[in-house]
């Protein structure tokens, strides 16, 4: 998208209506740029917690700090590379992913918290280099996911959307308990 006009918002049919949530959450304006500005906000908010906060899971069976954000970061890695595929042309319908199975095999106990903000800055740098260097036709291309037509174009802002969903749940469920 360098040197090119922002792509606007996802019109309603390129993405299931499950998603919609995720999508309304992003504010007006450039989704490039506002990805490279959630890293920081992001990163932010989780390196400012304590190493006795990473653990804190404000109910019994919900995820810790530490799978919050590992989950953040598989979600954009899953959403990023259907956004990749469909870029490229790929019409052949790609699957779901069971996220509850991700963040009970996701290896964190073993991790720092530091550790998984630069995971997470990691991952995002790549998705931002993808998505700044996509043209309106590939953000505009259609493919199938979970049996629903998704585009790249959605898909940048359900990342983004998922992450503000996220930090919007750790200051409502999370954010009393730490220290």
């Amino acid at each position: 998208m360098s040197n090119q006009s922002s792509p606007g918002r996802p019109a309603s049919e390129t993405s299931s209506e499950y998603f919609r949530k995720y999508i309304d959450l992003v504010p007006e304006g450039n989704i490039v740029y506002f990805l490279k500005e959630q890293e920081n906000t992001v990163a932010d908010y989780f390196s400012k917690l304590s190493v006795a906060d990473w653990d804190i899971s404000y109910a019994p069976g919900k995820w810790t700090m530490k799978q919050s954000l590992l989950h953040i970061i598989d979600v954009e890695r899953v959403l990023a590379y259907r956004a990749l595929a469909i870029s490229r042309g790929e019409q052949t319908p790609l699957p779901g992913f069971d996220q509850d199975i991700y963040a009970a095999i996701g290896p964190v106990n073993h991790r720092s918290g530091a550790s998984l903000v630069t995971e997470y800055r990691t991952v995002r740098k790549a998705s931002v280099s993808l998505f700044e260097n996509m043209t309106m036709p590939d953000f505009n291309r259609l493919g199938t996911v979970s049996n629903y037509p998704a585009s790249p174009l959605a898909l940048a802002y359900i990342i983004a959307g998922h992450e503000l969903h996220h930090l919007h749940v750790s200051e409502e469920k999370y954010a009393p308990f730490f220290a």
